[in-house]
């Protein structure tokens, strides 16, 4: 997946946000602006190609105050909407630098 096309999606409004992710944003406390400004500038580091209906993808990114958020989003490459499937804030015990998971746990 290219990370061109969730900017894309976010800046023409072709978003879905599933239940499940804005129940996670709230609990969070994260708004969904600084969720699509994570993605902006932010960056995809997993690819789940093989996930139904459509490939999703990890994005790292950072809140306006430059605080670590993950996102899942899944690509409908038809019809060009993303669908944000969950969001949290990153626990550093698990991540190296918020980008790749820690093995040893």
């Amino acid at each position: 997946m290219d990370i061109n096309n969730l900017v894309e999606a976010i800046r023409a409004d072709r978003i879905r946000i599933t239940e499940h992710a804005d129940e996670e944003a709230r609990t969070d406390r994260l708004k969904f602006d600084e969720i699509y400004f994570s993605v902006l500038h932010g960056e995809i580091i997993e690819d789940y190609p093989g996930d139904e209906p459509y490939p999703s993808c990890l994005v790292y990114g950072q809140t306006f105050s430059g605080e670590a958020v993950h996102s899942v989003w899944a690509y409908n490459q038809q019809n060009q909407w993303a669908a944000l499937i969950t969001v949290y804030r990153p626990d550093p015990s698990r991540w190296v630098n918020y980008r790749e998971r820690r093995r040893n746990l």
